[in-house]
């Protein structure tokens, strides 16, 4: 069997440590998930799953316990790796886009490859790629104020997948959109899916879970269930 994509075992996070105020988010996380798998971790509010997206992102570091990502131990890393690591890794697909205002979609989409040292002919190729496979190239030289929510998810999603990153993280990726656009928006994730990306999706949505392979319940800071999804079959 493959490596995993992402092996946790005994995160623990907690904030203040030492102190009056000393806050435990999560209690003893363990987590494997298998390249081309489509994952989800649903939990309501307050469940610990923002905390944990952040250290499954490598934008904070557990407290105890090891993570590895991809065969890279996140525990031994240096911090001046951490921002690389980020960079070729992982794509990141967050509810509020986190687009480039005054920026176009096109150039948006170049950004990850610019930082990761990328030629300009081959960002722009790329980027027009990622862009005509989301179904945005008419909208390629439009800034994101010009688009509505659905096109900058769209365009969201091109840039997380510029570096060919080894999982894409999606945080409630739908959360801003109404039901037609969330749909169109989850089917690239099926699609690209089929094609053989790991994908990691973060919801409070037990609908969109059920699209998933597996499904984990966070609950407090632990998970306390894990079980099938139905899929989709499109």
């Amino acid at each position: 069997m493959a490596e995993p994509i992402i092996s946790m075992k005994g995160i623990v996070k907690r904030y203040y440590p030492g102190k009056p105020n000393e806050l435990e988010i999560l209690h003893g996380i363990d987590l494997t998930v298998y390249p081309g798998e489509f994952v989800a971790i649903v939990g309501e509010s307050g469940s610990g799953k923002s905390t944990l997206m952040n250290i499954i992102g490598v934008l904070d570091r557990p407290t105890q316990g090891s993570y590895i990502l991809d065969g890279v131990d996140i525990g031994q890393a240096r911090e001046s790796s951490l921002s690389q690591i980020r960079n070729q890794k992982i794509g990141f697909v967050f509810q509020t886009f986190n687009l480039i205002g005054r920026t176009t979609a096109q150039k948006n989409v170049e950004l990850p490859m610019l930082y990761a040292g990328v030629n300009a002919r081959q960002r722009a190729q790329r980027a027009s790629q990622l862009l005509e496979m989301v179904g945005m190239s008419d909208r390629a030289s439009h800034q994101p104020n010009e688009l509505s929510g659905g096109q900058k998810q769209r365009v969201a999603i091109a840039r997380a997948l510029a570096n060919q990153p080894s999982l894409l993280l999606a945080d409630e990726p739908t959360g801003a959109l109404d039901s037609a656009t969330s749909r169109s928006v989850m089917d690239i994730f099926h699609q690209l899916h089929r094609q053989g990306m790991t994908i990691v999706l973060i919801t409070h949505s037990q609908q969109l879970a059920e699209e998933c392979q597996r499904i984990l319940t966070l609950r407090d800071g632990l998970f306390i269930g894990e079980r099938k999804g139905a899929g989709r079959h499109a």
